[in-house]
Order: structure tokens, then sequence, then C-alpha cells
């Protein structure tokens, strides 16, 4: 699954790593070392532009850009918007068949850039939801951007005034774990390889089952870092670089406060 992320960089760097336009309008968040859902993110999508009349001009070329959103998603035909808070993940084996994601993974994709994520492994020996577990940072030994696969959709409040802009949301598309981070725990973000951002952001593929594939374990094991960091990160009040860093060997304490995620998708 995926609960927490760390996203630090500003928007030109991520304009630059990600070849998009900045279409933020200034909304941007801030660094943020400990990312929980129902928090503003920055994602990457690419959409056809339209004309004065908003009609979608699809002969001409898509345009990439930086978007803002709220991580917890929302279909647009639910009633509360708080449904969100329960649908941060969607599960890439049955994303094709839940009626909540289906028309978003045919037709709003995006990429969601971190510079980790966050998992925790079970401590040997520990039973129960309560069971100690250790919290691991997994990042590229590069300190270039992850880009995680993920779906986002528009809704409307039905109450609410005609020109109140609508609520974007986005959710991270989770799959099963390869390579050694199976070790940490049996589902990770899809995290996918340069090569394959054009064709999950393509808006004019909407058949995209195939890209719902794990990335190949080469790719995880060589390009992954899997970093021990402290227990601070358990908290969700607690933000700063030193959630990154690797963990001293004194930090085992566990901070189980505001510990409880939602259930993975």
């Amino acid at each position: 699954m995926c609960g927490r992320y760390a996203a630090t960089k500003d928007t030109a760097t991520l304009m630059l790593e990600f070849d998009a336009v900045d279409g933020t309008e200034g909304q941007a968040p801030q660094a943020d070392y400990n990312i929980a859902p129902t928090k503003d993110v920055t994602t990457v999508v690419e959409r056809f532009p339209r004309d004065a009349d908003g009609t979608v001009l699809e002969d001409e070329s898509p345009v990439r850009s930086l978007r803002v959103m709220r991580w917890g998603f929302v279909p647009f035909w639910a009633k509360d918007p708080s449904v969100g808070n329960r649908m941060i993940n969607t599960r890439a084996e049955t994303a094709s068949e839940k009626p909540a994601f289906r028309k978003a993974l045919s037709r709003r994709r995006c990429l969601i850039p971190a510079d980790g994520w966050f998992e925790w492994k079970a401590v040997e020996g520990g039973t129960g939801r309560r069971a100690p577990k250790e919290p691991y940072f997994i990042t590229t030994h590069d300190g270039s951007s992850l880009a995680l696969a993920g779906l986002w959709e528009t809704w409307r409040d039905p109450k609410a005034d005609p020109d109140t802009p609508p609520l974007i949301t986005c959710s991270v598309i989770t799959t099963q774990a390869v390579g050694r981070l199976a070790d940490i725990h049996e589902r990770m973000p899809l995290a996918l390889p340069r090569q394959r951002w054009a064709n999950w952001l393509d808006p004019a593929r909407t058949d995209v089952v195939d890209l719902l594939t794990p990335p190949e374990v080469d790719w995880a094991d060589d390009e992954l870092e899997l970093r021990p960091v402290s227990t601070r990160v358990n908290n969700v009040r607690n933000n700063g670089p030193e959630l990154v860093e690797p963990a001293r060997p004194e930090a085992t304490e566990l901070d189980t406060a505001l510990f409880d995620l939602p259930d993975p998708q």
C-alpha cells in the first residue's frame, strides 16, 4: 500500500524533470516530508487543449502539465466527498473492474512525483495490528523523482453554487511488491520507470490494462534504496528532512501516535 510519502521539489524543478508546464496556478504545496491522505499534492497530467468554447481539440498535440489535487479519490457520483478519505489507493489488479475507478483509468490518469514513499515492516515476533513495525523510506539512489501511477477525478457538490470550483482528487495505484521490496511489504505503489511515463499519460489511449504490471525486478532492485528511518515518521504531525535520513541505531522507541492509516484498497 501507500499511506505516506515525501515530495520536496519545487515547481520549477518538477517542470524540468517531467517536461511539463506549470498548471498549479500558484497553489503548489510546499516541501513536505510526511504527506498523508487528504493533503494537497502536485501531480502530472497530459490533456488535449480546448478551444474558447471548451471543445477538446484532439487533432492538436496534448499538453503535459503540473496540477494540484487532493489525495483521496472522490468518484464523480459520490454524494459526500468524505468517501475520499478511504480511497487513497487503487489496486492495479481490480482498477478496471471497480465502478469507482473504471472510467478514471480509461480517461484520467496521472503521475504523482515523489522523493520516495514510506513503508512499514513488521518486526519479527510481533503480532496484531498494534505490533511494532520498522519504517523504511524507499527512494532512488540518484535523487531523481519517483513517478507513482495515479488516477484522478473531478467532483462537484450538487448543492453548491454552479460557479464553485470543483474538487479534484487523486489516488495512488498499488501493485504486488517486487524484488527486495517484497521483504518489507507485500504491496507497493506502481512506480513507473521513465520509459513508461508517456504511455501512461497519453490521453488518446483508453485501454491501459497492460500498463498496470509491476515494474521490472531488476529496475526496482537496481534503482531503489530501501532506507530504515526513524519512527518519528509514524506521527503525521512530524515533518522535516530528519524523517528521511537513515535511522540512528539508538532510535528504537516506536512513536505510534496518530499511526492509524486508512485501509488499503
